[in-house]
């Protein structure tokens, strides 16, 4: 029960940034990649028990993306 909330909470957060950033009310910079990087965090602690390792697998990629992308952004 614990991981199903935790994804849920993760997925919840993805597609919040997605809408955010789809009806320009954030623009693709730190609060999105947040979104992103918690959203997929949450998610791939959510998958763990599901031995579902093609979506950890995703969620994996998409955490670092957003970790990448934070870092560019700091250093401009």
């Amino acid at each position: 029960m614990f991981y199903d909330i935790i994804g849920w909470i993760g997925m919840i957060l993805m597609v919040i940034g997605y809408l955010l950033l789809s009806f320009n009310k954030i623009s693709n910079g730190k609060k999105y990649q947040l979104f992103n990087l918690f959203g997929s965090l949450f998610m791939g602690i959510g998958l763990l028990p599901k031995n579902a390792w093609f979506s950890f697998s995703l969620q994996l990629i998409w955490l670092l993306v957003a970790v990448v992308s934070l870092i560019k952004l700091k250093n401009k």
